[in-house]
Formats: structure tokens, sequence, C-alpha cells
């Protein structure tokens, strides 16, 4: 049966991938206690892979394309606590991965590569909460367009023309004497005359007018937003800080 430590030798170089499949980085290097329990990965993330995020081994899965699989998110990996992947890891900074990964269940000792006895300081780390803020999309509604038929009422005022009589008389001169000659002395006669005048016709024509559409811009809004974060205070006993006196 292949041990983990045998399996493990071949994770140098591997794409890890979170939860839902997001590319962290790559593997850099493997971190014991011992030869059968494998503790951390240094994981290459950041631009060009230039930082170095330690990783719990713990969850770990292979996927079908050779990938590794954590629980973890990418945004969790890549704000572990810094650490120098220069030296080993000594008990305060383990701790503090701990305390960011969720304790994994139990907190081991020390991890390094070389398997040297680092013995922590005695001093006490101080850690505190902050938010991590970001935005989501989400659908905040719907438009459309609908176009439907009202009818109005238009009024024009359309000139119109009409053919009126009037009675023009004039007088026998020279000029019309042979016109006014022709014809019997004394007769009865008509004459008819036909009088014109022009009607407002109306009709319909569909004509464009305007086009319409919607257009979505961006708007920037500022909203505040809360949360509690926690805080971890160290007291003195039996000793004076010098970097608050009074």
């Amino acid at each position: 049966m292949t041990s983990i430590m045998e399996r493990i030798t071949h994770w140098n170089g591997r794409e890890v991938r979170d939860q839902h499949g997001d590319k962290i980085g790559t593997v850099e290097q493997v971190w014991t206690t011992d030869d059968t329990r494998p503790d951390w990965l240094s994981v290459n993330t950041g631009l060009f892979g230039l930082r170095q995020s330690f990783l719990p081994v713990q969850g770990l899965t292979e996927g079908p394309g050779g990938d590794l699989r954590t629980p973890y998110t990418k945004e969790q990996v890549k704000d572990a606590p810094n650490v120098d992947p220069d030296g080993g890891l000594d008990a305060t900074e383990v701790q503090r991965l701990y305390r960011h990964y969720g304790n994994l269940g139990s907190a081991h000792g020390t991890t390094t590569r070389d398997r040297t006895d680092h013995r922590a300081d005695d001093a006490m780390t101080r850690s505190e909460e902050h938010l991590r803020v970001g935005t989501q999309d989400r659908e905040a509604g719907r438009a459309r367009l609908r176009k439907y038929v009202v009818t109005d009422t238009e009024q024009v005022d359309v000139p119109v023309r009409r053919e009126e009589l009037r009675v023009e008389r004039e007088p026998i001169t020279e000029t019309n004497r042979r016109e006014a000659m022709t014809g019997p002395a004394i007769s009865e006669a008509e004459h008819e005359v036909t009088l014109h005048e022009e009607r407002p016709v109306v009709d319909r024509e569909a004509v464009p007018v305007e086009r319409v559409r919607l257009a979505k811009e961006q708007v920037t809004d500022t909203e505040t937003v809360s949360g509690q974060v926690r805080k971890e205070h160290i007291d003195t006993e039996g000793a004076t800080d010098r970097n608050h006196r009074r």
C-alpha cells in the first residue's frame, strides 16, 4: 500500500483548486513534522505566483485531472497569515495558521521542513479580526418597452375656395355695340353659370417620428456596512508596560 508520504512527494508543482474549482496556485513544497504526517503545503499564489501561502494538508483530495482540491476557499488561503517560507514554522506561526483555518480539529506542534526543533520565544502574539468587505452582483429589477395604440383628435385649419356670383352691368358703347345688337331685338332668354367650391378631404398616413430604446448606465453609490469583530487584549501582571507609562 502506498503511504501518504510516498504519494505527496509527487504533489510539488501540482495545481491547487478550491471547493468551487477556482485555481489557487501551485504547490511549492510539502511541510511535515515527521516522515508520516505532512501538515502544510506552501502554495505559490498572487500575481505571477510571487507570493507563498500556507494551506493545510488536511482535507486535500486529488482531482481526476491530477490537481489537488481543498475544502477552503481561494480567498481564505490567500488571506492566511504571512509566514517566511525560507525558514521553519515555529509554534507561534503554526498556532496563527490553525486559528486562521479554524484549528483544524486540533493543534499539532511545530512544523518544519528539516524537522529541526524551533522553539518558541517568550513573546505572546495578539490577533484581531478585521472586516473583509466586497461587492456581489444581483438582479435589482427589470424594465421593458411596450408599444400600444391610443386615439386622439386633431384639428387642422384647411383653407378652401368657392365661387360666388355677382352681377356686373356695363353701358352700351361703340366698343360693345356690335355684340349687343346680335340676336332678336325683343326676346326671352336664359343663361346658366356653374359655380365651384373646394371641400376638405381627410386621409391618414403612418409617419415614423422617433426611435426609443432602453440603455443601461452604471452609477456609484456608497453604502455603509457594519459587523462585529473580535480583538485579543493582553494584560500584564507583576510587570510594568514601558510603552504605556502615564
